[in-house]
């Protein structure tokens, strides 16, 4: 099914690969991954398609991943590599286009984008239940559930509900009484911010009363509905606010093959309900991080798993990255890789090894990056196939001296001295002069902190003193 969902997308893809490589044209117009005019007009041309069936098509291979756009060239990505001998490649290149849902369809222009932005968030908790019910859903019961998620994000940011809220008057003869507290359709200040979550098989309940003003979550029965929207403006602009939003997404999500969606109810594709599950199976993988660390930052995370085995080190990278989106997580372990610590530079290239494939085009981006280069040129050797010991070979004498100063940068930090003469002996360089010589000229920024670590940490007094004397030239310039 992800395979003939995305058949036009890989069609488009291996177009451009073979139209829009090295030295055969633009791929795009502006350097934003749109394509241009006359190459949109060309593919539908060779491609027997229209103008608009092209560009969707490119635009779902760039969401799911088929594609990678660096300026104005394109280039295929690994998804698109390994589509016909990988099918977890097309399953996570599907995966890839139905988390980016909302930009497959166009949003309504018409609403406010703090609107458009609770939807998004809500949709979890409403797809969650499509999941768990198994079978269609009215989408009545979805547009209930989706206006009490909405009602709970906003009372979690302490914010009022849309619309216009009544003059608070003096109590006449003629008011009516107050019900007591508990009683259905009658909510209280003190359980405002109760918001029911639906059980597995059961349909959402209606919530007593919203934040602040006792807006009606659940929508009332027959005449009691219209009387409780006259009465109450703020239900009726929420309900009237969040229906064709509603629509809007369960079109999109449709669009992407997660769900059909027609005759006034919605049901999930068997990719979808797949998809759903993972995702849920996911954060049950988070919820049991054994070092509690998957609220952190990467850096935080990195730093609580810095004195962890390396079985129990890797089980916390998968339960941190259960919690968060794919490429936002390996964004912040390579922006905690750029950081000052050299062991958190080892430890984020770690984690993204238990990331996997999904990393290599941000890996590879950072290549050219000096702090970066070796443990990028070594993980994407080991992502290629070549044995873990044998992957050093892929980095030159220069890179090497690098990484073995950064190394010893990490454990004269972190380490003991001992770690620090063992760390010696792993040295290419056959003596400690020529080690000297090369660490001095590969320019690392923290080349005079390590020498002088090392130089306390020797037993031996005449290589201390060689090495002390090599970090003053160093620092000396000379």
């Amino acid at each position: 099914m992800a395979r003939s969902g995305l058949a036009g997308a890989v069609r488009v893809a291996r177009w451009a690969d073979s139209a829009l490589g090295p030295g055969r044209g633009s791929a795009t117009a502006d350097g934003k991954a749109t394509l241009s005019d006359a190459t949109a007009e060309r593919a539908a041309r060779e491609l027997g398609l229209t103008v608009a069936q092209v560009r969707a098509d490119w635009d779902t291979a760039r969401l799911a991943g088929l594609v990678e756009v660096h300026g104005d060239s394109a280039r295929p990505g690994w998804r698109l590599r390994a589509w016909d001998r990988d099918d977890s490649a097309v399953l996570r290149g599907w995966v890839a286009l139905f988390d980016a849902w909302s930009l497959a369809h166009p949003e309504p222009a018409d609403h406010e984008p703090s609107a458009v932005a609770e939807v998004v968030s809500a949709m979890p908790q409403v797809l969650s239940f499509l999941q768990l019910s198994a079978g269609p859903v009215p989408v009545d019961q979805l547009l209930d559930l989706l206006r009490q998620r909405v009602t709970e994000l906003r009372t979690e940011r302490c914010e009022v509900p849309y619309g216009p809220h009544p003059v608070p008057t003096t109590p006449s003869a003629s008011a009516a009484p107050t019900a007591p507290a508990g009683r259905p359709g009658q909510g209280t200040p003190a359980d405002a911010s109760a918001v029911p979550t639906p059980r597995p098989g059961t349909a959402p309940a209606g919530a007593p009363a919203g934040p602040l003003d006792g807006t009606a979550l659940a929508p009332a029965a027959g005449a009691g509905a219209a009387a409780s929207a006259a009465a109450d403006p703020a239900e009726a602009v929420g309900e009237a606010e969040l229906a064709p939003l509603l629509d809007w997404a369960l079109g999109a999500l449709a669009s992407v093959g997660a769900l059909t969606y027609g005759d006034g109810q919605a049901t999930l594709t068997p990719l979808g309900s797949w998809a759903v599950w993972v995702k849920l199976e996911q954060i049950c993988v988070a919820a049991q991080s054994p070092a509690g660390n998957i609220e952190q930052s990467a850096e935080d995370m990195l730093r609580g798993c810095a004195q962890l085995r390396p079985n129990a080190a890797r089980a916390e990278y998968r339960a941190w990255l259960a919690a968060r989106p794919v490429g936002s997580a390996v964004t912040e372990l390579l922006d905690a890789a750029r950081g000052d610590d050299a062991l958190l530079r080892g430890l984020a290239f770690e984690a993204l090894r238990v990331v996997g494939a999904p990393a290599e085009p941000d890996v590879r981006a950072v290549v050219d990056e000096p702090a970066l280069r070796p443990y990028a040129l070594l993980w994407l050797a080991e992502h290629d196939g070549v044995d873990p010991e044998d992957a050093h070979e892929v980095l030159t004498r220069e890179e090497a001296t690098w990484l073995w100063v950064d190394t010893a940068a990490a454990v004269a930090d972190h380490g003991e001295a001992p770690m620090l003469v063992r760390h010696l002996e792993s040295a290419l360089q056959p003596t400690v002069p020529a080690l000297l010589d090369e660490v001095r000229a590969v320019g690392h920024p923290r080349t005079v902190q390590v020498l002088v670590a090392l130089a306390a940490a020797h037993p031996d007094p005449a290589l201390a003193k060689a090495v002390r004397r090599a970090a003053f030239q160093v620092h000396t310039g000379g």
